[in-house]
């Protein structure tokens, strides 16, 4: 009943004029950069962190959450449009999206995709509300043995679980913790820093996002640039017919039942959902005939999916500080922008903001659907800019956002630095998220590994705390020796009983 009087709280924080004009503008500018081809959430939220500065905290994180829900959609249009997806988690909508919009159902394709959102976003966020303080007054019992412990369970869930390579997600780990322990530690002493005064501090979060996310991309881009603009396919008025309903209400459902979960899970992600989703949805669907030539619940369950994945990765952002994916660690580079911390304490600290950023999801969620069924024309007409202007442009905003941070020149060749890093990664096959994850967590790992060696007297014991320590370093074994399970005990056990 507290938690629900607090929401209400923070929907009067949200439901005032101004605060709903931040909410709308948000809204547009998340879906409007999202929709360009090749941009996806965790870009979005990067690219445009820099909008929020100058503002209050309120008012800053009611626009990130309508940047944050509008760049989860409009990665959709972008995979319906142009079969491009802006991340992995949109691959799954591209496969029968693109379909439907060949055969001239685009307009189909684009309502279920943003209803499903809007629906899946709502109860994602209802169950957000429900969860997040029980997870939260867990967290709090939690010693610094344990959280050492989740932190290393993240480091190794987005390297060997979410990576196709589990070489290269560690490789990519290792560059992020490697970029996270510059500058000076807790004993004064300088870490990499090669007396360059300006490296003193570390390396700004908001800068390593925006060098990886959009300068890389810009020169990934520019380097296997074609001058012409992407073919768009023509998008009416989106629209549903009863059919249409009839066919998509129960993907939205049971997207959202296999989202939420997995969002919140730290070896989660979205791609997972999609993909069940969409065996799902193929399984239990009565035109089984239609799918790979469009069936619109292979749009419908994974859109959904992939939005309620989205709701589900702030429970551990916000009640452990934990991010699961690359978006939300973007979101965790914004509340330290501002000196907060999330994890146990940020609902006592900082309820109201929390309730505010809550509520706003739910505000951001609404207008989302209200300005994207009319303005999906207007959104396909963006991506029809050609691409030589459209980079050059994120490479601008992207310097400004850079500078801005401090206001300093270094931070230019900072960011110039990173953005090559970037394209090296992209064109070695390395994934980003590990690097941000070692990037934001590394130092916050460090400083609970020193807590609890200096709790136990500098013994390797003390890094053992109870029972959850315990039960998560048997997690990090398993996942680790997974592929050796599964070669020597696995495939010879399947194979005797298939010869059996």
């Amino acid at each position: 009943m507290d938690n629900f009087g607090h929401l209400l709280d923070g929907f009067a924080n949200v439901l005032t004029p101004m605060n709903l004009l931040i909410a709308l503008l948000g809204v547009t500018i998340g879906t409007a950069v999202g929709v360009l081809p090749g941009i996806g959430p965790a870009m979005t939220v990067a690219l445009l962190l820099p909008v929020t500065y100058g503002m209050e905290p309120t008012q800053a994180f009611i626009m990130f959450a309508g940047i944050f829900y509008g760049g989860m959609y409009g990665g959709s249009t972008t995979s319906i449009l142009l079969n491009t997806p802006g991340e992995s988690s949109s691959v799954v909508t591209a496969i029968e999206g693109n379909k439907m919009a060949k055969a001239g159902r685009a307009a189909q394709a684009l309502a279920t995709a943003a209803i499903g959102s809007f629906v899946a976003g709502t109860i994602a966020t209802l169950l957000l509300v429900v969860v997040t303080p029980p997870v939260v007054a867990f967290a709090i019992s939690l010693g610094a043995p344990d959280y050492f412990a989740l932190m290393l369970l993240s480091f190794v869930a987005v390297t060997a679980v979410l990576g196709a390579s589990r070489v290269r997600g560690f490789a990519s780990l290792l560059i992020g913790l490697v970029i996270g322990v510059i500058g000076i530690d807790q004993t004064g002493q300088q870490r990499l820093t090669f007396g360059i005064p300006q490296l003193a501090d570390g390396i700004d979060v908001v800068v390593v996002a925006v060098g990886i996310f959009a300068v890389g991309e810009a020169l990934w881009i520019a380097a296997h640039l074609r001058r012409k603009a992407a073919e768009v396919i023509p998008v009416g008025r989106p629209w549903m017919g009863r059919q249409d309903w009839k066919r998509s209400w129960k993907p939205w459902l049971r997207g959202t039942a296999y989202g939420f979960p997995f969002g919140a899970l730290p070896a989660g992600g979205a791609e997972i959902p999609t993909f069940l989703s969409y065996a799902t949805e193929k399984k239990l669907s009565k035109h089984p005939e239609e799918f790979g030539k469009g069936a619109i619940e292979g749009v419908a369950g994974p859109e959904a999916a992939n939005n309620a994945s989205a709701a589900g990765t702030l429970v551990p952002m916000l009640a452990i500080g934990l991010p699961t994916n690359a978006t939300a660690a973007v979101m965790l580079a914004a509340f330290q922008q501002y000196g907060i911390q999330p994890g146990p304490l940020l609902f006592e600290r900082e309820s109201g903001l929390v309730w505010t950023l809550i509520a706003s999801l739910f505000v951001g969620n609404l207008l989302l659907l209200v300005l994207n069924l009319p303005l999906a024309p207007a959104w396909a007409r963006l991506l029809r800019v050609p691409r030589p202007y459209l980079y050059a442009g994120i490479v601008f905003f992207a310097s400004m956002g850079a500078y801005a941070v401090n206001a300093q020149p270094f931070d230019l060749f900072l960011l110039l630095t990173l953005g090559l890093i970037g394209f090296g990664m992209r064109r070695f096959g390395l994934p980003i998220l590990p690097l941000i994850v070692g990037v934001i967590l590394g130092p916050r790992a460090e400083l609970q590994g020193r807590r609890a060696l200096q709790l136990s007297g500098g013994e390797l014991s003390g890094l053992l705390g109870g029972w959850v320590s315990w039960l998560i370093y048997a997690t990090v074994l398993v996942v680790l020796l997974w592929p050796l399970l599964g070669r020597f005990l696995v495939r010879p056990l399947r194979e005797r009983l298939v010869t059996g």
